[in-house]
C-alpha cells in the first residue's frame, strides 16, 4: 500500500495548494492513506474550525499538529469531537483530545497513527517522547497492522535518535516542524522508513512560511514586529512510504512535491 505524508500546512497559500493539487498527487501515486499535518494552517499558527471544514472537504484521513495546536484557542473546543485531528500525544493525560487513532485503508488494513513533540528547544516541554512511544507500542501495538510516526521536533539529532529507536518496530517514522524538506529520506536496516523533515506546504519565497519583510525586520533591525504569513504561490511537500501491510514495514520511501503557478 501507499502511504502519503504531507507536511506542515501554512496559511492560505498551503490551503490552496492542497485543495487544488492533493487530489491529483493521490491519483497519480496510487496512494491508500493520507496523513496531512495541519497545525500552522490557519493564518500560520494553530486552526480554526472554519479551516478544519475545508480539509473535510478533501481525502484526509488523519490530521497531525505540534506545538502551534492551541494557538486559536477554539480548538481546544473542537477537537474532542475529531479524532481524527490529533495533537501531541504527550501532553497531559487530561488535555483535551488524543494523539494516537486506528483508521481502516482499503482492504481492511487498520493503521495507527501516533503524533508526538519532541523536547529540545520546544514549548511547552512534554513527557519524553521516547517513553510515550514505548508505552503505546506496547499497549495498542496488537490493535494495528501497519503504524505511522509524525514526530513533530526541533533537532535533527532528537529526530534522527528517534527513527533508530523503533526502527523496526513502526512503518515510519516522519518529523515535522522546522519547515524545510530534508534530503535524508531512507529505509533504515530494519524496515522503518525515516526522513528528517517532511518540509511544509505553503509559499517557498518565505522565511519558513512568514513574509520575509517582516522576518527580516525580526533578525537584522531587531523590531517586535509581527509576523505575517507570506503570499505567493505554494508547494505542497511531503513523502510517499510503500508499506508491505503484512509485515507492517516499509518497502521505500520517496520525497514528492506538488506546486502551483502564480
Amino acid at each position: 500500500m501507499n502511504v502519503l505524508l504531507v507536511g506542515d500546512v501554512v496559511a492560505r497559500p498551503g490551503r490552496r495548494v492542497l485543495r487544488e493539487r492533493l487530489a491529483d498527487l493521490q491519483a497519480s501515486e496510487n496512494i491508500d492513506f493520507t496523513v496531512v499535518n495541519v497545525e500552522n494552517a490557519a493564518g500560520g499558527f494553530g486552526i480554526t474550525a472554519s479551516v478544519l471544514g475545508e480539509f473535510r472537504a478533501l481525502s484526509i484521513d488523519v490530521m497531525t499538529t505540534g506545538n502551534h495546536v492551541w494557538d486559536k484557542r477554539e480548538a481546544l473546543g473542537f477537537i474532542d469531537d475529531n479524532p481524527d485531528l490529533l495533537r501531541p500525544h504527550n501532553y497531559p493525560d487530561d488535555t483535551p483530545g488524543s494523539g494516537w487513532i486506528v483508521r481502516e485503508a482499503p482492504g481492511g488494513i487498520r493503521i495507527g497513527v501516533l503524533n508526538l513533540m519532541g523536547q529540545a528547544f520546544m514549548h511547552p516541554v512534554l513527557d519524553s517522547p521516547f517513553t510515550m512511544v514505548d508505552q503505546v507500542l506496547a499497549e495498542r501495538s496488537a490493535e494495528v497492522d501497519v503504524i505511522l510516526l509524525d514526530f513533530h521536533a526541533e533537532t535533527t539529532s532528537e529526530k534522527i535518535a528517534m527513527g533508530w529507536h523503533l526502527d523496526g518496530r513502526v512503518a515510519a517514522v516522519v518529523g515535522t516542524h522546522t519547515h524545510v524538506p530534508t534530503a535524508d529520506e531512507r529505509v533504515l536496516p530494519g524496515g522503518t522508513a525515516y526522513v528528517t523533515d517532511l518540509g511544509m506546504t505553503g509559499c517557498y519565497d518565505s522565511v519558513i512560511g512568514s513574509d520575509t519583510g517582516a522576518v527580516l525586520q525580526r533578525m537584522v533591525q531587531k523590531m517586535q514586529v509581527r509576523l505575517e504569513p507570506a503570499t505567493g504561490p505554494g508547494s505542497l511537500c511531503g513523502v510517499v512510504v510503500d508499506v508491505d501491510e503484512s509485515a507492517g514495514r516499509a518497502r521505500s520511501i520517496r520525497r514528492v512535491r506538488a506546486e502551483l503557478e502564480q
